[in-house]
């Protein structure tokens, strides 16, 4: 919940260290191309067009070398494993891309395999001082304990090499939202999938851009699915995807939506999941005292300006709770980010007054918090979010976050 100022021109200005990495660069790329706010509109077109230059410069992975990893994986071949396969990638992303393919059982399914020689790749990436840095200023850190949270970055993109751990994560996430029927995540094949083999049943949709052209009362309906699936994840089970990314969503009628991709999954803190409740709750029932003390909470607020500026971000963050329903727009997600970078800056410049480097386990919420809103605002409607709420979080859930509070609270 720290405040960050993302160098924007620097961003620009470094093509040539985009160049040398593989995975980071794709990922800094997905977050900076959604994110509103986060690149000035001045300087966007100049970076997209850097970012779109070095995202086409790596091409999908040669058949013969994805044929040959599956076989390491399985010790068959891919007609052996799957009754046809398409060598042609229908998608391709940082770590891996996804095959079509179906099971000798007559099954469609989407087989995501590693890029051969990712995981060298990936970590010579994470060695890179500037990268990380770099990373780090999106995500919104600060020059105070660096070591720990760099640590803590590369902790998260080690975990996305690991398939296993993700098809553990699917089966997290699915008995989550068991009984919802507008949350669908996708079937793991356990037998047909290893550490850089992951096969899930095959997901057709809308995409995000085809929904943003839907009608307005699907968009509603979708934006209480997004804001259910997330905050329902981190509130009662105290757990978060912190990869928002609009290519992991595919939109079907009635408020649907189907959620792929859990590489990025995080434990919230249980103090930091306790604040969370009551800002949520305090948001939604106009208890001031409340919010204040959970804003203190959550990011360990010690007086001063520091908390001042972190109530003044967590305002604003939670207007579509409070204000509900609440048109949150795209204008609205950038100045959010605009501000948050414009305070940050203030709190550095001004860091004997109260200033708290990040507490453990916040880093990737930052990440979370732009990318999801960003994703939201271009749906472009009034949700009540409000009464979403109500269908997860209860006064039992409240009064267990109350008895665990602060001994202050």
């Amino acid at each position: 919940m720290v405040f960050s100022k993302t160098p924007a021109k620097h961003l620009i200005k470094s093509t040539a260290l985009l160049g040398q990495l593989r995975g980071i660069a794709t990922k800094i790329g997905q977050m900076l191309s959604y994110v509103d706010g986060l690149v000035p509109p001045e300087h966007r077109d100049a970076f997209e067009k850097t970012m779109g230059t070095l995202q086409a410069a790596t091409p999908a992975s040669d058949p013969k070398e994805i044929r040959e990893l599956i076989r390491q994986e399985f010790n068959k071949g891919v007609e052996e494993i799957f009754a046809t396969w398409e060598d042609t990638p229908i998608a391709s992303a940082s770590i891996g891309q996804v095959h079509r393919a179906i099971t000798h059982e007559g099954e469609e399914v989407a087989v995501k395999v590693h890029h051969p020689g990712i995981v060298q790749a990936l970590e010579s990436d994470l060695q890179n001082a500037g990268a990380m840095e770099m990373i780090l200023s999106l995500l919104g850190s600060s020059k105070f304990e660096t070591g720990r949270l760099v640590e803590e970055l590369k902790d998260r993109f080690r975990e996305e090499l690991d398939y296993k751990l993700e098809a553990e994560r699917i089966e997290l996430f699915s008995n989550i939202h068991a009984g919802d029927p507008t949350i669908r995540i996708p079937k793991v094949y356990k037998s047909l999938s290893s550490k850089r083999v992951l096969t899930t049943e095959f997901i057709r949709g809308l995409s995000y851009e085809e929904a943003r052209n839907a009608s307005e009362q699907e968009r509603i309906a979708w934006c209480e699915t997004l804001w259910r699936f997330v905050y329902k994840a981190i509130l009662i089970h105290g757990v978060f995807n912190a990869d928002p990314h609009p290519g992991n969503y595919f939109f079907h009628e009635g408020g649907g939506v189907t959620f792929v991709d859990f590489g990025c999954v995080q434990k919230m803190p249980e103090v930091r999941q306790n604040a969370a409740i009551r800002l949520h709750w305090a948001a939604g029932h106009d208890e001031p005292e409340m919010f204040h003390q959970g804003c203190i909470d959550i990011a360990d607020c010690q007086g001063g300006l520091y908390e001042r500026l972190v109530r003044k971000y967590l305002e604003s963050y939670f207007r579509p709770i409070k204000e509900s329903p609440f048109h949150l727009s795209p204008d609205y997600a950038a100045k959010v980010v605009r501000d948050f970078k414009r305070d940050y800056a203030t709190a550095l410049k001004n860091y004997k007054d109260g200033f708290v480097p990040m507490p453990k386990g916040l880093l990737f919420i930052n990440r979370l918090e732009f990318g999801f809103f960003s994703i939201l605002a271009r749906l472009n409607v009034k949700v009540d979010y409000r009464e979403v709420e109500k269908g997860y979080l209860h006064q039992e859930h409240i009064d267990a976050a109350m008895a665990n509070a602060s001994p202050s609270s």
